[in-house]
């Protein structure tokens, strides 16, 4: 092995020793975070809702917070282990206490407990999928094969017009995990699309084969075990009045 491939093989290990620890308090801070708030809305437990003059002070704000410092010192400063791997778990904890209240900046209002905070959920598990694959995987955009680049551009293009047409059809989890494995996406590009989706409202005529069966394989109140394993993990959705 050469020097360079020696530096090559040490930031590699470097940088999967970051990710292990930003994953692992991702996971960690987002368990942590749901144990609490359901401890809080049951009225169970020393915990309560943080108020600052009357306003309640969501945990986001706090997870924005460490996510700007830790990328402002990362940035700034480029730190070496133990500094980088601390940084890392900092970010990670970060992301998890945003994307537990992704529900609430998408729909600028609180939506945690209702039906729409399931998108929280939602987008913590495609967050870690992705995390898990960019940790096992690396780079999905390097070109390890050693193909031209016009064949590996290609490759990716494509790549990336299958994730986001598997995104438009309403299969979110293929299109961002399909970064990571290439053409996974492409299974969501070949299903048919959700009948709230952005495909389904451009390509399928209200009184379409199509719309009727997209009606029927994904009905008004249909529940899979993913959702029930949801609600078990982030507590049940309140029902509307």
């Amino acid at each position: 092995m050469d020097h360079a491939s020696g530096i090559t093989v040490v930031f590699t290990a470097a940088d999967h020793g970051v990710g292990s620890w930003m994953l692992l308090a991702f996971v960690v801070t987002f368990v942590l975070t749901r144990l609490i708030t359901r401890l809080i809305r049951a009225g169970r437990g020393p915990f309560g809702n943080m108020e600052v003059g009357g306003t309640h002070i969501h945990h986001e704000v706090y997870g924005i917070m460490a996510m700007l410092v830790s990328g402002a010192i990362e940035f700034a400063d480029r730190p070496q282990a133990p500094a980088a791997q601390i940084l890392g778990a900092l970010f990670g904890a970060g992301a998890a206490l945003t994307l537990d209240e992704f529900a609430l900046w998408l729909h600028l209002e609180d939506v945690y407990w209702a039906r729409e905070g399931r998108k929280s959920v939602d987008a913590v598990f495609v967050a870690a999928a992705a995390g898990l694959f960019l940790l096992i995987s690396g780079n999905p955009f390097s070109n390890p094969g050693g193909e031209s680049h016009l064949t590996f551009g290609i490759i990716l293009a494509v790549n990336l017009l299958l994730c986001l047409g598997a995104i438009l059809k309403g299969k979110t989890a293929f299109g961002i995990i399909g970064l990571f494995v290439p053409f996974l996406a492409l299974i969501g590009c070949l299903r048919l699309a959700k009948p709230h989706s952005p495909w389904a409202r451009w390509r399928y005529r209200p009184d379409s084969r199509s719309a009727r069966r997209a009606l029927h394989r994904y009905p008004p109140g249909r529940r899979t075990r993913l959702d029930a394993f949801k609600d078990f993990l982030g507590g049940t959705p309140q029902d509307p009045d």
